[in-house]
C-alpha cells in the first residue's frame, strides 16, 4: 500500500538572498488523518537494531557530537556602544576560534574593523616576546575610551593600553574606569519585596532611627543624648527592626518582627577526598506548610514619643514591604500577597492614625502568579501600573491611586505580556515583551513591543514572524534585534527606535558547516490538547541515520513546571542532548502541555492542586496525532526522561499512565510536593496543605508502577532533598517492584553529567530498543572513544 513506502523528504533550502534556512517535512502521498496513520504505522518494520549496529550508533553520535562544536558562528551580537552611543563595537568567534572585533556606526550600519588586528598583533608581540596570531587576539575587559581612539584590555593577566591611531602599546597597573559598555537589555521582574536597615539617617540627614535592645529609637543626628524611646515590648524572641524612612523625614516605618529559623534538611557526603569518614552537610529549608517570620507594622512620628499601629494584619509572608509614598507624604502604599497565593493587594496606609483601604485587590480560586507581578508607582500622578491575569490573559493595568479606580486596560487580547521593561512618563509610554500577539505566528515567539498608557499606538518593534531577543543602546535611540525560529538561523537586525526603521543587517548567523554535520534540523510540530481546541506545541528531533520505513520509538524529555514554558522556540546554536540521544535511533519530542505557563490564565490553571497531571493527557495525545502524520513514530515504545520537576513527572508517567510511557528515567525529581521546596509548592500546589499533597505523590502511589524505571539523585542535591528520591525507593521496595537506582556521589541538583547521560541512553537501548548497549566494562568503551 502507498503509505508502506511513503518516504520522508528533510529538504534544507538556502536562501542566497536572505541567507537563511528553511526547514521542510514532505511526504509523498496524502496527507494522513489518524485512522490512516495508524495503518500505516502498523505496515512499517519496527527499528530493531542488533548490537553491533547499536554499536556503531554511538560510535556516530559521538562523532556527530564532537564534530558539530563550534561549528556555528555569529548567532548573536553583544554590541558594546561607544562615542556617546553614536557607534558600537562586538566581536565574532569564528572557525578553527578565530576572532574579530567589528566596528559598527550606529547611524548607517556600516561595519569596518575595529582596530587593525595585524598592527596589534605585532606590538603585543613585541611586550610579550612572543609570536601573536593576529586571528586569535583574545582579550579580556575591553575597553575603549569616549572617542574610541584608545582601547584598554587585560592579556593573560597583564594589563595594557593602545592608542589606535598611533599604533602605541604601553602598560598600565590597572584597567580605566571607562563608561559601561554594556547594552541595556529588557529587565526581569521588578521584585516589591526589599529588606531593611536596622539603622537609618534620615532623607534630611537631621535624624537617626535605630534599633538598640531590639527596640526602636530615633534621635537627632548630632546628638546621641537626646534620644527618644518609642517602643519597651521588644525582646530577642520578638525584636522591632526594618525601619524606613518617609522621604520627608516625618516619619519612620517599622515591624515588631516574630522571627522564625527554618528546619535544616541533611545529607551526607559519602566520599569526601582524603578520609575514610563521610561528612554530614546540612543546609536551612523550608518546606510547605512551615512557618514564617511575621512583621507588625507600626508608625513611628519623629519627636513624637508615640508608636501608631497600622490597621492591616500581621504580614506572615514574605519580607517588609518596599513602601510608595505619595507626593504630601501624608499616606504610602505597599503591595502584599496572602500566603496561599490567592489574594494580591496594593494597601493604602494613612500616617497620621495608621488606617488602610485597599486601593488593587485581586481575588483568584485558583492562584496567582505572583513571580510575574509588575508594579510600577507613578508618584507625580498617583498612579500605579501593575500587571494581572484578571481578564484570564496576563495584561497590563493603569489604577488611578487615590481612588482605586482602574483607569485603562493598557493591553488587552489572547496573548501574555511576558515582562515590561520601563515605563516612560513622560511620554506615558510601556515598553514590553509579549507572546502570542500575532494571530497565526507561534504563539511562543517573543516580540517586543511600546504601548501608550490609553492603550493606543501599540507598536511592534520586532516584526518579524520569529523568537526575538533585543538589546537598546544606552540612550535607547537604537535597538539590536536577534531573531531566530527552530529551524531559521539567527539574524541581527540595527532599528531606529523613534520609528522602528531597519537601518541595516549586522550578521546572520553562519550554520553551513554544522548543517553538513547535524543533516537536519528539528520539526516544530502543533496538534491539539484533551478540549480539542487548543493548540499544543512541541519539538521533534529525528535521527540523523533515517529512514522512514522503519518505525522508531518515542522518547519524550518532560518537563511540566508550572513556572515557565519550556520547548526550545529560537534556533539552538549547538547539537543537543535530545539530537545525541535520537542518533541512537529514537523519535524524542519535548511538549508543553496544559499547566505550564504563557498561556492564558485557563492553560496555566490545571496545575492548580494537580501537579500530578503535568500536562500528560495534551502530551498523549501530540504523540498519538505525531504517529498519525508521521508513521515512522511508533507509539507502542514510549519513555520518558527529566530531572527536578521533570523526574518527579518522569516517575508519573509510569506511575499515573503506564498504558503509554514503557521506561523512565527520573534524576533528582522533587517526588512529594510536601518534601519539597516551599515557595514553588505552595504557589502550585496551595496553602494549608491538603490532602491531594499526599494523594498525588508518587511515594504514595509508588506501588502502582508499571515498566522500567531508573532513578538517579545527587547525594548533596541542595535543592531538592535528596530523601525525596530516596522515600521513593524505599516505596517501591516495600512494595517489591524492580527498578534501577543510581546515587551519584558529591553531585548536587543535576541530570548525572556525562555519566548520567550515558547511562540514560544505555537505558533506553535495553528497555525500548531491546538491545544490550556497548559493554562499559569490557573493550568497546576505549573502541568507541578511539574513533572520534
Amino acid at each position: 500500500m502507498l503509505f508502506a513506502t511513503a518516504k520522508l523528504f528533510i529538504h534544507i533550502n538556502f536562501t542566497e538572498m536572505s541567507k537563511r534556512f528553511t526547514l521542510q517535512i514532505l511526504f509523498s502521498g496524502c496527507i494522513l488523518c489518524i485512522a490512516c496513520g495508524v495503518e500505516a504505522q502498523q505496515a512499517l518494520a519496527q527499528y530493531q537494531p542488533t548490537h553491533d549496529e547499536i554499536v556503531q550508533r554511538y560510535k556516530a553520535s559521538e562523532k556527530r557530537d564532537s564534530a558539530a562544536k563550534n561549528t556555528i558562528f555569529k548567532t548573536t551580537v553583544r554590541a558594546h556602544w561607544i562615542k556617546n552611543n553614536t557607534a558600537f563595537w562586538y566581536a565574532n568567534i569564528l572557525k578553527d576560534s578565530t576572532i574579530e572585533y567589528v566596528y559598527a556606526d550606529a547611524a548607517t550600519g556600516k561595519k569596518s574593523p575595529l582596530f587593525n588586528t595585524t598592527k596589534l598583533a605585532g606590538v603585543l608581540s613585541k611586550a610579550t616576546d612572543s609570536s601573536m596570531n593576529a586571528e586569535r587576539l583574545w582579550f579580556k575587559a575591553l575597553t575603549f575610551n569616549d572617542d574610541a581612539s584608545q582601547v584598554a584590555f587585560d592579556y593573560h593577566g597583564t594589563y595594557y593600553q593602545y592608542n589606535i591611531k598611533t599604533n602605541r602599546l604601553i602598560k598600565i597597573d590597572s584597567l580605566p574606569q571607562y563608561k559601561a559598555m554594556d547594552q541595556h537589555r529588557f529587565k526581569g521582574k521588578h521584585w516589591f519585596w526589599t529588606n531593611y536597615h536596622t539603622d537609618s539617617l534620615s532623607p534630611n540627614k537631621q535624624y537617626i532611627a535605630y534599633v538598640k535592645n531590639n527596640n526602636v529609637f530615633i534621635r537627632p543626628a548630632n546628638d546621641s543624648t537626646a534620644a527618644i524611646q518609642y517602643t519597651n515590648d521588644g525582646s530577642e524572641e520578638h525584636p522591632y527592626g526594618s525601619l524606613a524612612w518617609s522621604p520627608d523625614s516625618k516619619y519612620v516605618i517599622g515591624y515588631h518582627i516574630s522571627p522564625v529559623k527554618d528546619s535544616s534538611i541533611y545529607y551526607v557526603l559519602s566520599s569526601v577526598p582524603n578520609t575514610t569518614r563521610g561528612q554530614l552537610k546540612s543546609y536551612s529549608y523550608k518546606q510547605p506548610g512551615d512557618p514564617f517570620t511575621t512583621y507588625e507594622m507600626f508608625i513611628f512620628p519623629v519627636q513624637q514619643n508615640v508608636a501608631v499601629k497600622v490597621n492591616t494584619p500581621i504580614l506572615d509572608f514574605y519580607e517588609a514591604p518596599l513602601l510608595y509614598w505619595q507626593k504630601n507624604n501624608e499616606h504610602f502604599y505597599y503591595e502584599r500577597i496572602d500566603r496561599g497565593h490567592q489574594r494580591y493587594r496594593l494597601i493604602e496606609v494613612d500616617v497620621s492614625n495608621g488606617n488602610t483601604r485597599n486601593i488593587i485587590d485581586d481575588k483568584t480560586n485558583t492562584f496567582i502568579y505572583d513571580d510575574r507581578i509588575y508594579s510600577y508607582y507613578l508618584s507625580s500622578t498617583n498612579e500605579f501600573i501593575y500587571t494581572s491575569e484578571k481578564d484570564g490573559w496576563q495584561h497590563i493595568y493603569l489604577m488611578d491611586a487615590l481612588t482605586g479606580t482602574q483607569k485603562n486596560e493598557i493591553t488587552k487580547g489572547e496573548y501574555v505580556v511576558k515582562n515590561i521593561d520601563s515605563i516612560d512618563e513622560v511620554k506615558r509610554q510601556v515598553w514590553f515583551s509579549a507572546m502570542g500577539v500575532h494571530a497565526g505566528e507561534d504563539v511562543y515567539n517573543t516580540h517586543y513591543f511600546r504601548i501608550d498608557f490609553d492603550g493606543n499606538n501599540l507598536i511592534d518593534l520586532t516584526p518579524a514572524a520569529a523568537n526575538h531577543t533585543v538589546s537598546f543602546s544606552p540612550d535607547t535611540k537604537y535597538y539590536l534585534d536577534t531573531y531566530s525560529t527552530l529551524n531559521t538561523a539567527p539574524v541581527t537586525e540595527l532599528h531606529l527606535t523613534a520609528t522602528t526603521k531597519k537601518i541595516a543587517v549586522i550578521e546572520q548567523a553562519d550554520i553551513s558547516v554544522y548543517l553538513d554535520i547535524v543533516k537536519h534540523l528539528p520539526i516544530r510540530f502543533i496538534a491539539k490538547g484533551r478540549d480539542g481546541i487548543t493548540d499544543i506545541y512541541g519539538d521533534v528531533f529525528l535521527p540523523t541515520e533515517f529512514d522512514s520505513a522503519q518505525r522508531y520509538p518515542i522518547i519524550e524529555n518532560i518537563y511540566a513546571g508550572p513556572q515557565d514554558s519550556y520547548v526550545p522556540v529560537s534556533f539552538m546554536p549547538y547539537r543537543s542532548e535530545m539530537q545525541s540521544l535520537a542518533d541512537l535511533g529514537f523519535i524524542v519530542v519535548q511538549v508543553d502541555g496544559m499547566g505550564t505557563a504563557n498561556r492564558s490564565k485557563a492553560f496555566h490553571d490545571v496545575c492548580w492542586h494537580n501537579l500530578a497531571d503535568a500536562g500528560f493527557p495534551d502530551r498523549i495525545l501530540w504523540m498519538k496525532a505525531l504517529a498519525a502524520k508521521y508513521p515512522f513514530a511508533d507509539t507502542t515504545r514510549v519513555g520518558l526522561y527529566g530531572t527536578s520537576a521533570g523526574g518527579q513527572n518522569a516517575l508519573g508517567g509510569l506511575l499515573f499512565h503506564p498504558e503509554w510511557y514503557k521506561a523512565a528515567v527520573a534524576s533528582c525529581g522533587c517526588h512529594d510536593n510536601r518534601v519539597d521546596k516551599q515557595w514553588w509548592n505552595e504557589q502550585w500546589m496551595g496553602y494549608p496543605v491538603g490532602p491531594w499533597y499526599a494523594q498525588q505523590s508518587n511515594v504514595t502511589n509508588a506501588h502502582k508502577l508499571q515498566g522500567a524505571l531508573l532513578l538517579m539523585v545527587g547525594e548533596a542535591d541542595s535543592n531538592v532533598p535528596p530523601e525525596s528520591t530516596y522515600r521513593v525507593a524505599d516505596a517501591l521496595i516495600k512494595a517489591n517492584k524492580t527498578f534501577e537506582f543510581l546515587p551519584l556521589p558529591g553531585m548536587d541538583h543535576t541530570s548525572g553529567g556525562d555519566y548520567g547521560s550515558m547511562r540514560r541512553k544505555d537505558f533506553f537501548v535495553q528497555h525500548l530498543l531491546n538491545v544490550q548497549p556497548p559493554d562499559r566494562n569490557s573493550e568497546e568503551p576505549a573502541d568507541i572513544a578511539s574513533d572520534n
